[in-house]
C-alpha cells in the first residue's frame, strides 16, 4: 500500500490520508469541497460545491496518473437529499463512464458542507 497525496487537494482535516493505492486499486477519502488555495468552502450552492469536491477527487487521482475516466465507484454523501438533481446535473458532466454509485444522505457534514464524495478507480496498465 502507499499514500498518495497532493497540494493541489485539500490537505486532510484529520489523522487520514487523502488516497491510498493498493495494488491496482486507488481508494480516495471523502472529498469535502474545500478550495485547496484557499483552505475554505468557497460555494454556497450545491452545484458549485460539487464541482469543486470532482476537482478534488480529480486532482488526487492525477497525482497518481489516473483520471475522472478511472473511476469504478463512488458514494456521494448529502446534507439535502432533496439537492439530487442539481447534484446529478453536475456529476454527470464529470463521471462520463458512469461509474457504479451509491448516495444517500447525510444528517451532517464536516465543516458545514452541502456534500461529500469519495471513489474507488483502477489504474491503467
Amino acid at each position: 500500500m502507499k499514500q498518495i497525496s497532493t497540494s493541489a487537494a485539500p490537505a486532510a482535516v484529520g489523522p487520514y490520508s487523502q488516497a491510498i493505492g493498493a495494488g491496482d486499486l486507488i481508494f480516495t477519502s471523502g472529498q469535502l469541497p474545500i478550495d485547496p488555495a484557499t483552505g475554505a468552502i468557497e460555494k454556497a450552492d450545491v452545484a458549485g460545491q460539487t464541482e469543486q469536491a470532482i476537482r478534488n477527487i480529480a486532482a488526487i487521482l492525477q497525482a497518481d496518473g489516473c483520471t475522472l475516466d478511472d473511476v469504478v465507484k463512488t458514494t456521494c454523501y448529502l446534507k439535502n437529499i432533496a439537492d439530487f438533481a442539481a447534484f446529478n446535473e453536475v456529476y454527470g458532466k464529470y463521471f462520463t463512464a458512469k461509474p457504479a454509485r451509491s448516495c444517500i444522505e447525510a444528517a451532517a457534514l464536516p465543516k458545514g458542507a452541502l456534500l461529500e464524495l469519495d471513489a474507488i478507480a483502477v489504474r491503467k496498465g
